[in-house]
């Protein structure tokens, strides 16, 4: 089963190549300006992801998709990543698995490792920090 970490970054992830989520009814699909903010997730992000809480996820998936975010909450599915992008994928974790797209197969020129791939936010002081406690631990006593 996905968790609410898990499908919040998958649907960060997919922002960021210009896919929506599709909402009930008449309702604007979801695709925020910008998803990251520095070492967190931004304003826009954090509002589109208040407004889906706010709808049935048993009616909203992203573009591309057959998957409701219900479905990914539930015990049946897992967020793997795809074999051919390495972007996250939703993907049955019970049962037979039946063959899935991945949501890059509309995505005329991706993977493209040209650019830098979408990610998740990342704290720079937290990955210093544990590089800091890498050289540390394997930095003779006598050099430090």
């Amino acid at each position: 089963m996905a968790s609410l970490e898990q499908v919040r970054d998958y649907l960060g992830s997919w922002f960021q190549l210009g896919k929506r989520v599709i909402l009930p009814g008449n309702a604007e699909p979801l695709l925020p300006k910008t998803v990251l903010q520095g070492d967190r997730y931004s304003y826009d992000f954090a509002l589109a992801w208040k407004i889906l809480m706010q709808h049935d996820l048993s009616q909203c998936y992203l573009e591309g998709t057959t998957q409701s975010i219900a479905d990914l909450l539930s015990p049946a599915w897992v967020i793997e990543s795809c074999a051919r992008c390495n972007m996250p994928v939703p993907m049955l974790d019970l049962g037979q698995r039946k063959e899935l797209s991945c949501p890059c197969s509309d995505l005329e020129l991706w993977p493209n490792t040209e650019l830098p791939s979408p990610r998740s936010p990342v704290s720079s002081q937290d990955q210093l920090e544990q590089i800091r406690d890498r050289l540390r631990q394997n930095t003779p006593k006598s050099r430090r």
